[in-house]
């Protein structure tokens, strides 16, 4: 199935990306891979801590950016967090053997996943986040792009009342 919807949310502060988080964590169910691009500090380990509090996790949630992976086992989901930052060559992620979790039992959340150049396989949704920098504040927008029909149903349903926005 060839789907690609893509909707864009403005996130004015860290709530709401916590907030955003916890929308999109209604929806995971295993099998699914999200992506997360973005520069250092545009959110994208805010937005798997709202996904995971939603989840009823409440301990410390840290980007993966040495381990490479955290493993969280929550409401009956295995969830991966994965953070590949630090690759220098998208081969690393063979080397690593990550491979075996992308599978249909495991949900997969990926930080800087085109660091594997292509490698990984395609996600369910992609999401990027931005920095909007304003005089008063900086404000992040998040723009999520539904490569399945399982991604598409969880953009749906942050806003169900009104259709996708093409970008």
């Amino acid at each position: 199935m060839n789907v690609t919807e893509n909707l864009k949310i403005d996130l004015p502060d860290e709530t709401a990306t916590l907030a955003l988080g916890a929308l999109l964590a209604r929806g995971l169910q295993p099998g699914l891979s999200i992506y997360l691009s973005g520069e250092l500090g545009a959110g994208k380990t805010t937005l798997v801590r709202g996904m995971l509090r939603e989840l009823g996790f409440e301990g410390r949630v840290k980007s993966p950016t040495y381990a490479l992976v955290e493993l969280y086992v929550i409401s009956k989901l295995n969830l991966y967090h994965f953070d590949f930052y630090r690759f220098r060559d998208p081969e690393e992620w063979h080397e690593a053997g990550f491979r075996d979790l992308f599978n249909q039992s495991n949900v997969c959340l990926v930080e800087w996943p085109e660091k594997a150049n292509g490698l990984l396989p395609p996600p369910d949704l992609h999401i990027t986040l931005t920095v909007q920098q304003t005089a008063d504040q900086d404000s992040r927008r998040a723009s999520l792009s539904a490569n399945s029909a399982r991604g598409l149903a969880m953009m749906q349903a942050l806003c169900p009342t009104q259709p996708t926005q093409p970008s």
